[in-house]
């Protein structure tokens, strides 16, 4: 799982310092791959640069409530995804894989958008929407497990066991699904799950920390995180080594799934914006970002 880097932190200072060139500096590496994401997302252009604009203001004016648990850009994404769905309410609109376009979910209709249910405490029956300290405990716990996982498939190169846990706990697609999507039969589907769920479980455990009671809650709370946390989406360097095909050939072929049979949208915006260089559009963009949130950097945070 990728915390905030020293480089990050810096540029954190930087702003909380109200430094007007380092938040410029911050709105132009991040604004484009914002952008594309958000018009896959919503059909208005002008929509799609309203919720990147509210997000660099969501982003500058909570800067007190950043802890530095993930990395800029998954925070960054974690707040426009909160303003698409506050502005676009439907269930499609909190897909964050193409291949849920495909699959007619019949799962009940929450939101299953960490950062929105955090910040929504109204949602008291589950204890994922408790942020007290044996929330934030838990989540620390289960997002370490499930980073341990998903690291020791890429250092073994077990790639296509990530995949499948990919589409179970990032899609939360079935296991029929998945089997279909992988070409195998759904035995090694339910055996690649048990191996998975057993080790975040057992990891868990040592921690000597409890995740609640039914199988079914604990399945949608991995869900929950991997969206939040994206363990397994490729750094944007990756993916520019995808782009240029410098990658070792298993490499290669995982970001490949990732982005065009997953579909991950985030990835595939980061992609769109190494492939298409910043245009006099988001340059206007950048100003209206500037220009909108600006006095934000000479309040106290």
């Amino acid at each position: 799982m990728d915390k905030i880097s020293r480089p990050e932190q810096y540029f954190l200072d930087k702003i909380r310092q109200g430094d007007q060139q380092a938040w410029s500096d911050f709105v132009g590496r991040y604004r484009g791959r914002l952008l594309r994401f958000a018009r896959a997302k919503l059909p208005q252009s002008a929509d799609a640069e309203d919720v990147v604009q509210e997000a660099f203001i969501g982003f500058v004016s909570s800067l007190e409530r950043f802890r530095g648990d993930c990395d800029l850009e998954t925070y960054l994404f974690s707040l426009i995804r909160r303003k698409i769905i506050d502005s676009y309410r439907r269930k499609e609109s909190r897909r964050v894989c193409l291949i849920q376009d495909a699959y007619d979910s019949s799962v009940d209709d929450r939101s299953s958008d960490a950062f929105e249910q955090v910040k929504s405490p109204a949602q008291t029956a589950s204890w994922y929407a408790r942020a007290d300290e044996q929330y934030d405990l838990q989540k620390t716990v289960l997002a370490d497990a499930i980073g341990d996982l998903v690291d020791g498939f890429k250092r073994a190169l077990r790639f296509r066991d990530l995949q499948i846990i990919e589409l179970l706990f990032y899609c939360q697609i079935p296991n029929k699904r998945v089997a279909q999507t992988m070409s195998i039969d759904e035995k090694t589907v339910a055996l690649v799950k048990h191996r998975g769920l057993k080790q975040i479980r057992q990891t868990v455990e040592r921690q000597k920390v409890s995740l609640g009671p039914s199988s079914e809650d604990f399945e949608h709370l991995l869900t929950d995180i991997w969206e939040y946390r994206r363990f397994s989406c490729p750094k944007r360097s990756t993916i520019g080594g995808y782009l240029l095909k410098t990658l070792e050939e298993p490499w290669q072929r995982y970001v490949d799934f990732h982005l065009n049979v997953l579909g991950c949208r985030f990835c595939r915006a980061n992609l769109e914006d190494l492939e298409h260089e910043t245009t006099d559009q988001t340059q206007q963009l950048h100003a209206r970002i500037m220009e909108s949130t600006v006095g934000f950097l000479h309040r106290p945070l």
